[in-house]
């Protein structure tokens, strides 16, 4: 396996490169986030939205010259798609079309494989005193819930809840909010009960968010973040805080956000959702992830693919 390698994960919010240097220490050479909303109004649709795939085909180009300028080949990255490529029916069109003008092989991976990756990824380079951990991913179609014993890496229990920052958003649009929200529990509420923590780790881009405007910055500033713990009554204050801004006031506010102003109150909606039904108290931030995992495994089981 080359020392010199990269990950992309293509999320229904945000696409994420990762690249390193694992010849000696881990050395970060490449760490980019870009916004595209792959998975706007899909439940609508059950489709990616033309714009949407542009947009993501456009930021995908630009990593494909950025890893190739570190000397990587873009049919050696992991490539990885989610929630957002299982359900959408152009998924296949849009996956050989970035082939075709990029070079990368996208592979979708299942729901148990998030919950592994998203596991290894807020384990790279940390390392954690409890016997048991559980970990929230809030994605842009899907949130993941990983109960895991991070001395041994073993993932002790792990489910997939189909809602996220761009699904509520859309949901909030349309008025359903409630109404789906109730759909997701009465169907998960077995393995909502069976969580017992009152703290989780959080990954992904809703929550290092989150965590960076409760801080206030303006800028996203990584290393004041990661590994930043706080309770979640400073998130239910701040959804009620919020919950009437518009894109245009969040990019004012918080500039860092671009993009992700459009579904941040969905991204906070998801977040006390979740933390209302597993009775959570506190949280604290990794901004480590699944791209994490996948880079530092260099490749994807079968058994993980979808």
């Amino acid at each position: 396996m080359n020392n010199i390698r990269a990950s992309i994960d293509i999320g229904s919010n945000s696409i994420l490169l990762l690249a390193g240097d694992f010849s000696t220490n881990y050395k970060e050479l490449l760490n980019e986030s870009n916004v595209t909303g792959l998975g706007r109004e899909l439940d609508k649709n059950n489709a990616f939205l033309e714009i949407s795939m542009q947009e993501s085909l456009e930021v995908l180009k630009q990593y494909s010259k950025q890893v190739q300028e570190i000397g990587i080949k873009p049919e050696d990255v992991v490539v990885t798609a989610t929630e957002a490529a299982r359900v959408a029916k152009n998924a296949p069109a849009f996956i050989a079309k970035v082939k075709s003008e990029t070079g990368f092989r996208i592979q979708i991976i299942t729901g148990e494989a998030e919950a592994y990756f998203s596991t290894k990824g807020i384990l790279f380079n940390s390392s954690f005193k409890e016997k048991n951990i559980c970990i929230m991913d809030i994605g842009g179609a899907s949130t993941e819930i990983i109960s895991v014993n991070p001395q041994e890496f073993i993932i002790l229990n792990d489910f997939s809840m189909p809602f996220g920052a761009v699904r509520c958003t859309n949901w909030n649009e349309e008025g359903i909010t409630d109404k789906k929200l109730n759909d997701v529990f009465e169907k998960f509420k077995d393995e909502i009960a069976s969580i017992n923590t009152t703290k989780l780790y959080c990954v992904a881009g809703t929550m290092t968010s989150v965590a960076n405007m409760f801080l206030g910055h303006k800028e996203f500033k990584e290393q004041k973040i990661h590994g930043l713990e706080f309770s979640t009554k400073e998130v239910f204050k701040m959804l009620d805080k919020y919950k009437n801004y518009s894109q245009e006031d969040y990019l004012k506010e918080f500039p860092f956000l671009g993009k992700r102003a459009k579904t941040i109150n969905g991204g906070l909606k998801v977040a006390t959702t979740v933390f209302n039904w597993l009775n959570i108290d506190n949280v604290e931030i990794s901004t480590y992830g699944l791209r994490y995992g996948t880079l530092e495994q260099g490749f994807i089981p079968n058994e993980y693919l979808a």
